[in-house]
């Protein structure tokens, strides 16, 4: 299994337009939450537990990421736990509102994403490996903690094999 530090740089190297990189917080959110609201559907109750499909994704999702950070996976852990709440609080609403959220937030997030990728010149990372699906909350969270100043280790390990943040044609970090 790739390490962090690798999956990071490479979900990176098609991500250094800084336009693109505030496309992403903006769109993988959004879509994080929308998989959550339409996975909310149906519902078995297991041993008094409501279990969802956005709940099996978000275990899984949450074992991956703390396999490859205890700190990171702890925090992914949370934000996807808050989706799945948001998505099963969506899905006791009408149908309509369920889907129109659902829907409606998956479509728009994806806009957002692929307006990021033609400012970046480049594929989205999933294109040429399934992985960065998972990987690009991942780096959405990172990214944010880089440029709270917070683990500046991992940001230059992530910069030397992906390259700086391009803004305007310049090289800059955070």
């Amino acid at each position: 299994m790739k390490t962090l530090e690798d999956q990071l740089a490479s979900y990176a190297a098609y991500h250094r337009d800084s336009r693109n990189i505030a496309t992403h917080f903006v769109g993988i959110p959004m879509i994080v939450v929308a998989v959550a609201v339409l996975l909310s559907r149906p519902v078995l109750e297991v041993a008094g537990f409501p279990l969802s499909p956005a709940v099996v994704v978000v275990a899984l999702l949450a074992l991956y990421y703390l396999r490859l950070s205890l700190g990171l996976g702890l925090l992914m852990t949370a934000l996807l736990a808050l989706a799945v709440w948001f998505g099963a609080w969506v899905a006791g609403l009408p149908r309509s509102t369920w889907l129109g959220v659902g829907v409606g937030g998956f479509v728009v997030g994806w806009v957002f994403q692929f307006v990021g990728h033609y400012w970046e010149g480049r594929k989205p990372a999933f294109v040429d490996d399934l992985t960065g699906l998972a990987i690009g909350p991942l780096f959405v969270v990172t990214e944010a903690i880089f440029m709270a100043g917070r683990l500046p280790e991992l940001m230059h390990a992530v910069e030397a094999r992906a390259g700086k943040v391009r803004r305007g044609g310049a090289h800059v970090t955070h």
